[in-house]
Order: C-alpha cells, then structure tokens, then sequence
C-alpha cells in the first residue's frame, strides 16, 4: 500500500470543520483590522529564501525542499511566507499604490525537519505583513491580532513573550559583548553552539540545549545595552499593549539572528503543547526589503503554525464546534421513483439548500440510518401510494413530527425546510 509521505498529514473530512472555523475566524480578525489576504505561489527561486532567511540558518542549510527544474533553475518550496510576501511587493510595486501594505495570509509551507507533535513537513501557517511604517503601534497590533485569533479560539493557556533586538548598530555592538562573554566558555557548549558563535551568535542566547542553557544564564543580555531609539520604541510597544488589557512577559533570550530584523520581537507560547510550544511568532524587520532588492522599507510580521494551534485546541478541549448538518435527505420509498428524487433534490440544491439522497438502492430503513448519520435537519419522502396522489411526507427530524404535502407545492416546501 501507497501511504503519504513521512512527516505528512492527510486533512480528512471530520477534520476540515475544525480548519475551516480556524480560517473563517482568522480572515475575519485579520479584516477587521484592515488586511488584505495575499496568495504566493508554492514554490520560489532558492535565491529568494537564501538572502530572505540566510543560508548559515537551519531553514536554508538543512530542512528546505529544493530541486533543479527543466530550465536549469534552482527552485525551492517555500518554508516560510515573509521572503515570499516581500517579493510580491516589490514586484508588483506595491509600495507605490499606496504607503502602508497590510496583507495576510493562509498557506501550505514545507520542510524536511524531525516530525513531532505539531510539526509536519507539510504544514500551514496564517500570518500578516504590514509593510510601510516604523510606528510601534503595528508592532503591538501584530501582538494584539494574533492573541484574539487564539482567545476566540478558546485556548486559554497563552503567555505572550517579548523582546527588543535593537538597531543593527547597538546589536553590533552587544554581539562583541556576548563573543567576549562565550570566548572562555565554549568547551561548556553544545556542538551546534559552538557552530553558532562563528556564524550566528545571536541563536546561542535562544539554544533548548541544557549545557546551552547553564552557560546562557549569566550571560549579558542585549536589553541592557539598547540606544535610546530602541528603548523609546519598546516602550511605545509595551505601552500600547498595557493599555489594550494585553498581558506579556519580558524575555531576554529571545532573539532573531539576523541583521535585517530590528526592534520588537514576540512569541506566543502554549502550555498544553509539550515542548514545541510556540504557537505563533513575530518580529519587526525593517532592513529587510532592502537585503531583497527594494529600497529601505519598514516592515513588521508573524506567523502562525495552525497544526499546533489546532493540537491546543484539542488538548484543551475549547473546540467544541457543532455537528455538522444536512437540511434534509430525500428517501426514496420505491426503486420507480428513484429518477424523480434525484432531479427534485438536483432542484432543491439550486435553491441553496443541503439535499441528500440515497445512490445504492438501499432500504428505507437503511437510508434513515444515514439521514441520521448525516443529521439531517428533515426527512423527506417520496414514492408509495402518497406520490400516486402527488403527494410527499416531510418529517421534522428534531420533534418528529410529519405532514403531507402536494408535491406541487415546492416552495411551500422549501421553506418549511429553511424554517421560514
């Protein structure tokens, strides 16, 4: 037997109630607050997350799918969506239709990392980018938007946690700092510490490694060594957020180890996940457009894993949707009439209403087995000495009870079921 791919997941249909009530509710918070939803292509030249992510990070060193394709061209399919979204602006000149660009998004991303609770190598995110600004206030409404997606969920168990990486200048400045710190300590590293101190020093501070973590503990953090810009700016982000009843707790060690990204950084996390429990993550990358070609422009963003989103969801029990529904099921009596339940029901769907029949010529006792099955709202039945007469039965499967009606009388019909 063919089955999917390791570190894949098929999305079945008792699923997709769950993913479409995450989407709806994302589209519809993301709207509120002005974005406009965005869609890439699913793959990219490999050039594009090269210098959008940077080729020392994991991402691009190790976990991305990447192939040559006819025309010689190296292609990658995309592990994250900021790089993708920013391309989008600059080549279809976004910036010059207008002077902020708020966009969001849902879509499949790929990478070929360790499978784990919450973690596919196909998997989705929702995010937004607003592209334009350097105002803190974007910085706290990309906080703010991402908390009440998760609240309206019903999760319950969240810590909003948040950083400041500064200007690349004072960033240079700490690194020198955080060098002079590790210099005699690297023995008490991990090996992929140790990798980091030469190409990304930055990711020692954020390591899960416990050897990484002792040595990290007193070491300098880059909080206590911003300029007054970068101060100033964190503490418009931490004032908004106070101020709209936000929670969040200061987190030193978390940090971004690329040079484009600047001032806030945030993350929220989740206790009911285990130990992937970043649910969401975000930062402002005001250099970054710029690394891509662009002219300086400001931007700030995050994303959401929605594989573990939905795990938290189910840990905490908070989804608790509705089963879903039919408004009726057409019972045919006899096989006679098997052609005409099917076009009433083909005109019952064209007036928008959910119909259901049977298709493998079974019992009327088995066919009210699936209307059940379906929870169906109405019963209909046709055939017997009733549709001699012209006439059907409705029944109201949540009280039982049943009349007759001329089979003329579709209208009639058709708002008993839609309940009018």
């Amino acid at each position: 037997m063919i089955k999917a791919v390791t570190g894949t997941k098929d999305i079945l249909p008792a699923d997709i109630s769950k993913w479409r009530y995450l989407e709806e509710l994302v589209r519809t918070e993301f709207s509120k607050f002005g974005y406009k939803e965005i869609r890439t292509p699913i793959f990219e030249e490999t050039t594009l997350f090269a210098r959008g992510i940077g080729e020392e990070t994991d991402i691009v060193s190790k976990e991305m799918y990447t192939f040559i394709d006819r025309s010689d061209t190296s292609v990658t399919l995309k592990p994250e969506m900021t790089a993708c979204v920013v391309r989008a602006f600059l080549e279809h000149s976004l910036g010059k239709q207008q002077v902020l660009n708020k966009l969001f998004y849902i879509s499949p991303m790929f990478r070929q990392e360790r499978p784990q609770a919450g973690r596919f190598r196909q998997f989705h995110q929702f995010g937004a980018e607003a592209i334009g600004s350097t105002d803190p206030a974007l910085d706290a409404e990309m906080i703010i938007m991402s908390y009440d997606i998760l609240r309206n969920l019903g999760l319950k168990e969240l810590t909003i946690k948040i950083n400041s990486l500064g200007v690349p200048k004072s960033r240079e400045k700490y690194k020198k700092i955080l060098r002079e710190y590790f210099s005699d300590k690297l023995d008490q590293l991990s090996d992929e510490s140790k990798k980091r101190f030469e190409t990304n020093i930055l990711r020692v501070l954020d390591s899960k490694d416990e050897r990484d973590i002792k040595v990290v503990e007193n070491a300098p953090m880059l909080i206590d060594h911003l300029d007054e810009e970068s101060l100033e700016h964190f503490e418009k982000v931490k004032q908004i957020l106070l101020a709209s009843g936000i929670s969040f707790e200061i987190e030193p060690k978390l940090v971004r180890g690329l040079d484009y990204y600047t001032h806030t950084t945030f993350e929220v996390v989740s206790g009911s996940v285990g130990a992937q429990s970043a649910l969401l993550g975000g930062g402002r990358y005001d250099n970054l457009i710029e690394e891509l070609g662009g002219k300086a422009t400001p931007g700030v963003g995050f994303a959401a894993g929605m594989e573990r989103i939905l795990l938290a969801c189910e840990n905490e029990n908070c989804l608790n949707l509705s089963p879903e529904s039919i408004d009726a099921y057409f019972v045919s009596l006899d096989k006679e009439v098997s052609q005409k339940v099917y076009e009433l029901a083909l005109l019952f769907r064209r007036k928008g209403l959910t119909i259901e029949l049977d298709y493998a010529g079974r019992s009327v006792k088995a066919q009210m087995r699936e209307a059940n099955k379906m929870n169906a709202k109405y019963v209909v039945f046709i055939g017997g000495e009733e549709f001699e007469k012209d006439l059907i039965r409705l029944k109201n499967m949540e009280n039982g009870n049943e009349e007759t009606l001329p089979i003329t009388g579709i209208e009639q019909i058709m708002n008993l079921i839609k309940g009018n």
